[in-house]
């Protein structure tokens, strides 16, 4: 039976409602490991997430998905404290960002030697925090993948093959993304096991289209940001999913959050958006209680769960 490894242990879908698939907790984008990279006072990213958690609650979300990877600040012991604070489940990664972001211990670190940290993480626990990685996050550039680049994908589709962990990657171009998959599957892992984050930022649908006919998950994860993308443009790209027979294969997310050391005064952005004005939207447009459900409880389950 699938479970969904989380901070707070494994839980059922029985046990589990609506879950946001891409939002973060703590980042750190600076780039360099500057002076403080990364550090904050526990207290004080528990005061400003843990509200943040309480209103998700309240808006009908269960659980939601960690995305910050080694590279922009993944700190899972300040993900767990907020977590226990709010009772609250969260799904957290093993993996690392894309350059300039990728630390000089895994340019320097051999593809089997990254391929066992994340089986280390992804079977056993994340550091010393006692918590395990439930999948694996990514990245890739958008002018085409770097050797290191390529050398984490490697490591990470075996290792996800040796555990059935998705692999999520922030990815802009859909012609990437497809290099990516070539990759994956070279190395024996399946595209069904592949997560296109932020596949709203690519302009050209029909690549929405391509790499969804491959089997991999389209994520659409800026919803109620309106400077990006408006919901109207969501809501087509939804609909052209839906009509090609891709509904076990979307995900909605926000993106948003977070605790930022560089900025801890920053107010977050509730996660809150697509509970409490886009499914009203998706409804409007004709999408059913059903389908409803399936994209927002049974995807993200599916996804994630092992």
């Amino acid at each position: 039976m699938a479970e969904l490894i989380t901070t707070l242990g494994r839980k059922s879908a029985d046990e589990l409602g609506m879950i946001l698939p891409h939002e973060h907790i703590f980042v750190d984008l600076r780039v360099g490991n500057p002076v403080g990279f990364a550090q904050a006072n526990p207290e004080d990213v528990v005061a400003l997430m843990k509200p943040e958690l309480e209103k998700a609650r309240a808006a009908g979300v269960t659980a939601l998905v960690e995305c910050t990877p080694v590279g922009v600040g993944r700190r899972v012991d300040l993900v767990k404290a907020v977590s226990e604070a709010a009772t609250f489940p969260i799904i957290v990664p093993t993996g690392i960002y894309r350059e300039p972001w990728i630390p000089e211990w895994a340019q320097q670190a051999s593809e089997d030697e990254l391929y066992e940290w994340m089986l280390r993480e992804l079977q056993e626990q994340i550091e010393t925090t006692g918590v395990q990685a439930a999948w694996i996050k990514l990245s890739a550039g958008d002018d085409g993948i770097t050797d290191c680049e390529a050398k984490i994908l490697r490591a990470a589709a075996r290792a996800g093959a040796a555990t059935n962990a998705v692999i999520g990657s922030h990815t802009i171009r859909g012609s990437v993304v497809l290099d990516q998959l070539a990759i994956i599957e070279a190395n024996g892992y399946s595209a069904s096991r592949f997560i296109w984050i932020h596949a709203q930022a690519e302009q050209d649908f029909a690549l929405n289209l391509e790499v969804a006919r491959r089997g991999a998950w389209i994520e659409y994860d800026w919803i109620g940001k309106p400077d990006l993308i408006a919901d109207d443009v969501y809501l087509a790209r939804i609909a052209e999913l839906l009509s090609a027979g891709f509904a076990g294969q979307i995900l909605l997310s926000h993106d948003r959050g977070w605790y930022d050391p560089a900025h801890p005064d920053r107010t977050p952005e509730p996660f809150t958006y697509i509970s409490e004005v886009f499914l009203a939207k998706l409804k409007q447009a004709g999408v059913d209680e059903e389908m409803l459900r399936q994209l927002t409880h049974q995807n993200p389950f599916r996804a994630f769960g092992r």
